[in-house]
């Protein structure tokens, strides 16, 4: 009996392994790759005292995006630190000063922005946390830089020129992840 017993518990194991198996061997699901036009700005001015000023140009479509996800470039990051605003820069609703610093990651394919947390994680990953993609609303203007802007803002930072940046816009479908 202790035989027949064990011969069925081993057999029921064997079966049971043989169903699981299937579904233990299946590869994860792959992320779907992004694949809708994103918006782009690129420099339009860079101050005396360590200021640039990212913008969306003729080029930019921020209602649909104007740059295939096939494409690649950097992601135009922002870290907010309330820094003042500097003497040099008069803020207005289509030029605010971001409160902050940016940079600019190395180039990457728009396909692989999957999200705006997978873009976010990606201004963190190279420059640390409170790092995130630039948005088109990051410039303030108003009383105590209270309002939100859009279209274009100043910052602390260094960004190369003749460069695109992938921007996010949280308003519109003109993200590659939309």
């Amino acid at each position: 009996m202790k035989k027949l017993l064990a011969r069925t518990t081993a057999a029921l194991a064997t079966a049971a392994s043989l169903v699981l198996m299937p579904l233990a061997a299946s590869p994860a699901r792959a992320a779907v790759a992004a694949d809708h036009p994103g918006m782009t700005w690129s420099v339009v001015n860079k101050g005396s005292d360590g200021t640039v000023q990212p913008s969306s140009d003729a080029v930019t479509d921020a209602y649909n995006g104007d740059t295939p996800a096939s494409e690649t470039l950097p992601v135009l990051c922002l870290r907010i630190t309330n820094a003042p605003l500097p003497a040099s820069v008069t803020p207005d609703f289509y030029t605010g000063w971001a409160r902050g610093t940016v940079a600019a990651t190395p180039p990457v394919q728009g396909s692989t922005l999957t999200g705006r947390a997978v873009a976010d994680a990606l201004c963190a990953q190279y420059y640390g946390p409170g790092w995130r993609m630039a948005e088109f609303h990051d410039g303030r203007y108003g009383p105590d830089l209270s309002w939100s802007g859009g279209w274009s803002f100043w910052a602390h930072g260094y960004l190369p020129e003749n460069t695109r940046f992938w921007v996010a816009i949280d308003d519109q479908a003109a993200n590659p992840w939309n």
